[in-house]
Protein backbone atom coordinates (compact mmCIF):
# COMPACT_ATOMS: atom_id res chain seq x y z
CA UNK A 1 0.00 0.00 0.00
CA UNK A 2 1.23 3.35 -0.74
CA UNK A 3 -0.29 7.17 0.43
CA UNK A 4 0.12 10.27 -1.75
CA UNK A 5 -1.38 13.57 -0.33
CA UNK A 6 -2.06 15.56 -3.21
CA UNK A 7 -4.82 18.71 -4.08
CA UNK A 8 -4.15 21.30 -6.18
CA UNK A 9 -0.65 20.48 -7.78
CA UNK A 10 -2.00 17.07 -8.81
CA UNK A 11 -5.23 15.42 -8.85
CA UNK A 12 -6.10 12.37 -7.94
CA UNK A 13 -6.73 11.19 -11.33
CA UNK A 14 -3.83 12.32 -12.86
CA UNK A 15 -1.96 10.92 -10.00
CA UNK A 16 -3.64 7.40 -10.23
CA UNK A 17 -2.56 7.33 -14.57
CA UNK A 18 1.33 7.19 -12.64
CA UNK A 19 0.86 5.24 -9.80
CA UNK A 20 -1.23 2.65 -8.20
CA UNK A 21 -1.93 3.76 -4.84
CA UNK A 22 -4.32 5.91 -2.29
CA UNK A 23 -5.03 9.15 -2.82
CA UNK A 24 -5.82 11.30 -0.20
CA UNK A 25 -6.44 15.31 0.07
CA UNK A 26 -3.03 17.99 1.39
CA UNK A 27 -1.66 16.99 5.15
CA UNK A 28 -2.61 18.77 8.17
CA UNK A 29 -0.73 17.77 11.48
CA UNK A 30 -0.99 14.27 12.52
CA UNK A 31 -2.02 12.87 8.85
CA UNK A 32 1.05 11.12 7.99
CA UNK A 33 0.94 9.76 11.50
CA UNK A 34 -2.18 9.02 10.65
CA UNK A 35 -1.27 6.60 7.37
CA UNK A 36 1.49 5.31 8.76
CA UNK A 37 -0.28 3.51 11.83
CA UNK A 38 -1.69 1.46 8.22
CA UNK A 39 1.70 0.48 8.05
CA UNK A 40 2.29 1.25 3.75
CA UNK A 41 5.35 0.57 2.30
CA UNK A 42 5.39 4.12 1.55
CA UNK A 43 3.92 7.81 1.70
CA UNK A 44 4.11 10.31 -0.48
CA UNK A 45 3.54 14.22 0.89
CA UNK A 46 2.92 16.80 -2.45
CA UNK A 47 0.37 19.01 -1.07
CA UNK A 48 -0.06 20.12 2.62
CA UNK A 49 -2.22 22.75 4.88
CA UNK A 50 -0.71 25.37 7.08
CA UNK A 51 -1.24 28.76 8.60
CA UNK A 52 -5.15 28.28 9.35
CA UNK A 53 -4.55 24.88 10.65
CA UNK A 54 -1.24 22.73 12.17
CA UNK A 55 1.51 21.78 9.17
CA UNK A 56 2.67 18.22 8.92
CA UNK A 57 5.22 17.91 11.74
CA UNK A 58 8.83 16.88 11.10
CA UNK A 59 8.40 14.22 13.73
CA UNK A 60 5.55 12.14 12.15
CA UNK A 61 7.86 12.41 9.32
CA UNK A 62 10.58 11.19 11.24
CA UNK A 63 8.57 8.18 12.68
CA UNK A 64 7.49 6.67 9.94
CA UNK A 65 10.37 6.43 8.58
CA UNK A 66 11.94 5.33 11.74
CA UNK A 67 8.84 2.77 11.42
CA UNK A 68 10.73 0.81 8.33
CA UNK A 69 8.11 3.08 5.59
CA UNK A 70 9.47 4.80 3.02
CA UNK A 71 8.42 8.56 2.81
CA UNK A 72 8.65 10.85 -0.29
CA UNK A 73 8.48 14.58 -0.90
CA UNK A 74 8.04 17.12 -4.16
CA UNK A 75 6.20 19.98 -5.26
CA UNK A 76 5.14 21.92 -2.35
CA UNK A 77 4.87 21.16 1.25
CA UNK A 78 6.73 18.14 0.36
CA UNK A 79 9.73 19.72 -1.65
CA UNK A 80 10.15 21.75 2.31
CA UNK A 81 10.02 18.76 4.71
CA UNK A 82 11.94 16.65 2.06
CA UNK A 83 14.81 19.50 1.86
CA UNK A 84 14.58 19.96 5.54
CA UNK A 85 14.64 15.90 6.17
CA UNK A 86 17.37 15.24 3.59
CA UNK A 87 19.54 14.31 6.14
CA UNK A 88 17.61 11.96 7.94
CA UNK A 89 16.53 9.92 4.51
CA UNK A 90 13.59 12.03 3.48
CA UNK A 91 13.73 11.08 -0.14
CA UNK A 92 13.22 14.62 -1.96
CA UNK A 93 12.41 14.28 -5.90
CA UNK A 94 12.28 17.61 -8.22
CA UNK A 95 13.59 20.72 -9.22
CA UNK A 96 12.12 22.34 -6.41
CA UNK A 97 13.25 20.08 -3.55
CA UNK A 98 16.34 20.68 -5.02
CA UNK A 99 16.73 24.39 -4.93
CA UNK A 100 15.69 23.97 -1.43
CA UNK A 101 18.17 21.61 -0.67
CA UNK A 102 21.33 23.88 -2.09
CA UNK A 103 19.94 27.43 -0.66
CA UNK A 104 18.59 28.61 -3.56
CA UNK A 105 15.15 29.02 -2.32
CA UNK A 106 14.24 29.19 1.58
CA UNK A 107 11.21 30.79 1.87
CA UNK A 108 7.66 29.09 2.62
CA UNK A 109 6.01 31.05 0.13
CA UNK A 110 7.32 30.25 -2.98
CA UNK A 111 5.67 27.50 -3.00
CA UNK A 112 2.39 28.59 -1.52
CA UNK A 113 -0.88 29.39 -3.36
CA UNK A 114 -4.58 29.78 -2.71
CA UNK A 115 -6.88 26.78 -3.96
CA UNK A 116 -10.80 26.05 -3.93
CA UNK A 117 -12.22 23.53 -1.33
CA UNK A 118 -11.87 19.82 -1.96
CA UNK A 119 -15.37 19.75 -3.79
CA UNK A 120 -14.29 22.11 -6.04
CA UNK A 121 -11.55 19.93 -6.85
CA UNK A 122 -8.74 22.18 -5.04
CA UNK A 123 -8.74 24.24 -8.36
CA UNK A 124 -5.62 26.81 -7.56
CA UNK A 125 -6.71 30.35 -7.33
CA UNK A 126 -3.48 32.13 -7.53
CA UNK A 127 0.02 30.85 -8.89
CA UNK A 128 3.02 29.29 -7.34
CA UNK A 129 5.89 31.71 -7.14
CA UNK A 130 8.05 28.93 -8.21
CA UNK A 131 5.98 28.82 -11.46
CA UNK A 132 6.25 31.80 -12.09
CA UNK A 133 10.23 31.92 -11.45
CA UNK A 134 10.24 28.92 -13.57
CA UNK A 135 8.13 30.35 -16.33
CA UNK A 136 9.94 34.14 -16.46
CA UNK A 137 13.13 31.46 -17.22
CA UNK A 138 11.40 29.63 -20.20
CA UNK A 139 10.24 33.37 -21.45
CA UNK A 140 14.06 34.70 -20.90
CA UNK A 141 15.24 31.58 -22.64
CA UNK A 142 13.21 31.49 -25.63
CA UNK A 143 13.68 35.09 -26.29
CA UNK A 144 10.44 36.32 -25.04
CA UNK A 145 11.93 38.51 -22.15
CA UNK A 146 15.46 40.10 -21.79
CA UNK A 147 17.02 39.34 -18.84
CA UNK A 148 16.57 42.96 -17.06
CA UNK A 149 13.02 42.39 -17.54
CA UNK A 150 12.69 38.67 -16.05
CA UNK A 151 14.62 39.87 -13.08
CA UNK A 152 12.54 42.69 -12.41
CA UNK A 153 9.27 40.39 -13.11
CA UNK A 154 10.58 38.26 -10.64
CA UNK A 155 10.93 41.20 -7.96
CA UNK A 156 7.71 42.40 -8.65
CA UNK A 157 5.74 39.44 -7.92
CA UNK A 158 7.71 38.06 -5.24
CA UNK A 159 6.58 41.23 -3.65
CA UNK A 160 3.35 40.41 -4.15
CA UNK A 161 1.10 38.85 -1.40
CA UNK A 162 1.04 35.39 -1.81
CA UNK A 163 -2.63 34.97 -2.45
CA UNK A 164 -2.48 37.70 -4.80
CA UNK A 165 -0.09 36.15 -7.29
CA UNK A 166 -1.54 35.57 -10.82
CA UNK A 167 -0.16 36.54 -14.04
CA UNK A 168 -2.92 39.78 -14.80
CA UNK A 169 -1.74 40.77 -11.36
CA UNK A 170 1.32 40.85 -12.59
CA UNK A 171 1.49 41.89 -15.64
CA UNK A 172 -0.77 45.10 -14.24
CA UNK A 173 1.83 45.88 -11.63
CA UNK A 174 4.60 45.52 -13.68
CA UNK A 175 2.96 47.91 -16.71
CA UNK A 176 2.61 50.52 -13.45
CA UNK A 177 6.54 50.17 -12.82
CA UNK A 178 7.60 51.15 -16.27
CA UNK A 179 8.70 47.69 -17.50
CA UNK A 180 8.73 48.11 -21.13
CA UNK A 181 4.85 47.45 -22.66
CA UNK A 182 6.24 45.67 -25.99
CA UNK A 183 7.86 43.19 -23.62
CA UNK A 184 5.05 42.66 -21.57
CA UNK A 185 2.27 42.05 -24.58
CA UNK A 186 4.85 39.42 -26.25
CA UNK A 187 5.44 37.55 -22.59
CA UNK A 188 1.00 37.87 -22.73
CA UNK A 189 1.04 36.45 -26.07
CA UNK A 190 3.34 34.12 -25.31
CA UNK A 191 1.95 32.76 -21.84
CA UNK A 192 -1.17 30.59 -23.23
CA UNK A 193 1.81 28.29 -24.70
CA UNK A 194 4.30 28.48 -22.81
CA UNK A 195 3.46 29.03 -19.04
CA UNK A 196 5.22 26.44 -16.84
CA UNK A 197 3.92 24.49 -14.04
CA UNK A 198 6.83 23.44 -12.01
CA UNK A 199 5.24 21.94 -9.32
CA UNK A 200 2.99 19.41 -11.84
CA UNK A 201 6.17 18.43 -13.08
CA UNK A 202 7.95 17.66 -9.95
CA UNK A 203 4.94 15.88 -8.62
CA UNK A 204 4.59 13.07 -11.46
CA UNK A 205 8.29 12.96 -11.31
CA UNK A 206 7.77 12.06 -7.79
CA UNK A 207 5.20 9.34 -8.28
CA UNK A 208 7.64 7.88 -11.17
CA UNK A 209 10.19 7.34 -8.66
CA UNK A 210 8.47 6.21 -6.32
CA UNK A 211 7.35 3.58 -8.60
CA UNK A 212 10.82 2.77 -10.00
CA UNK A 213 12.27 2.41 -6.43
CA UNK A 214 9.83 0.45 -5.11
CA UNK A 215 9.47 -1.93 -8.02
CA UNK A 216 13.15 -2.90 -7.04
CA UNK A 217 12.10 -3.87 -3.84
CA UNK A 218 14.54 -2.24 -1.14
CA UNK A 219 12.78 -3.67 1.94
CA UNK A 220 11.72 -1.32 4.97
CA UNK A 221 13.58 1.72 5.43
CA UNK A 222 16.63 1.67 7.38
CA UNK A 223 17.77 5.05 9.50
CA UNK A 224 20.45 5.90 11.43
CA UNK A 225 18.82 8.19 14.08
CA UNK A 226 17.11 7.05 17.08
CA UNK A 227 13.62 8.68 17.53
CA UNK A 228 13.22 9.89 21.31
CA UNK A 229 9.53 9.29 22.39
CA UNK A 230 9.02 12.51 24.31
CA UNK A 231 6.32 13.45 26.51
CA UNK A 232 5.32 16.01 23.82
CA UNK A 233 5.28 13.40 20.93
CA UNK A 234 3.56 10.95 23.23
CA UNK A 235 1.09 13.78 24.27
CA UNK A 236 0.40 14.55 20.24
CA UNK A 237 -0.52 11.35 19.30
CA UNK A 238 -2.62 10.86 21.68
CA UNK A 239 -4.42 13.89 20.98
CA UNK A 240 -4.32 12.44 16.96
CA UNK A 241 -5.72 8.96 18.36
CA UNK A 242 -8.49 10.83 20.09
CA UNK A 243 -9.47 12.29 17.15
CA UNK A 244 -9.17 10.11 14.88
Amino acid sequence: MIYIFTGPTLSAEEGRAELDAVFLPPATQGDVYRAALERPEAIGLIDGYFERVPAVWHKELLWAMAEGIHVYGSASMGALRAAELAPFGMRGVGAIFESFLHGDLEDDDEVTLVHAPEEAGFRPLSEAMVDIRATLASAERTGVLRTATRVALERIAKALYYPERSYPTLLAQAAREGVPAIELERFRAWLPRGRVNQKHEDALAMLRTLREELAAQPGPKQVSYFLSRTDAWEEACRRVDESS
